[in-house]
């Protein structure tokens, strides 16, 4: 009973100052590393785990329509209002990642930005981006992932615990790029660096594209 209050009572306070813990992140480069991800973007898009609507104001002119999920109802709360306020019509839909509302092939870009660290279960959500990319669709990520470097590494695993219950279900340690590479989407290039302005638990990122495969 505890847990499930302190995961609600938190839960609601994150989402209320989550773009205030990113502000110095997004001064940074974080705010550039999002709008030059996107800018491949084209035709039928989505955006998965859209969050508090981060990236509504960098999709460029060539997304004819533009669809955000958000499975989390604080963080959807601020989603509504940031879509309400855009200068572009943004359907908004409160689903999970692991279970996408959409047909089949029904888009020709999907993207998702810090979202794999805190999907419960990645590898059902990267085969749903697979099922709803029509063949050859691009498939945008920028995720902060587990460290190369073996110190820092193990410093994600033993701060792993009290890094989840601070970042709401976020996984510090995570190998996103691994998940990637092992399901049906097709990989065709990706880059490792340091997220600016970050701690450096949440540091290494790997931002890149992939390709539905075709039927």
């Amino acid at each position: 009973m505890l847990r499930r209050v302190y995961d609600a009572t938190w839960g609601r306070i994150f989402a209320l100052g989550y773009d205030f813990f990113l502000e110095q992140m997004e001064r940074k480069g974080l705010r550039d590393m999002r709008r030059e991800l996107l800018s491949a973007a084209r035709g039928r898009t989505l955006e998965i785990g859209a969050g508090t609507g981060l990236n509504i104001d960098h999709w460029p002119g060539q997304v004819d329509e533009l669809v955000l999920t958000e499975p989390d109802p604080h963080m959807a709360r601020q989603l509504h209002k940031k879509a309400a306020g855009a200068k572009r019509d943004v359907d908004v839909i409160e689903a999970p990642g692991e279970r996408l509302p959409f047909p089949d092939d029904a888009f020709d870009t999907v993207a998702l930005t810090l979202v794999l660290c805190t999907v419960p279960e990645p590898e059902a959500a990267l085969r749903e981006i697979a099922r709803v990319l029509r063949p050859g669709g691009r498939f945008l990520f920028l995720e902060h992932v587990r460290s190369q470097e073996e110190g820092l590494a193990r410093w994600q695993d033993r701060l792993h615990g009290p890094w989840y219950l601070f970042g709401d279900g976020c996984h510090c340690n995570r190998d996103s790029l691994a998940t990637i590479k092992a399901s049906p989407l097709e990989l065709e290039r990706s880059e490792r660096g340091d997220l600016p302005g970050a701690v450096p638990l949440v540091r290494p990122y790997v931002s890149g594209q992939a390709t539905a495969a075709a039927s």
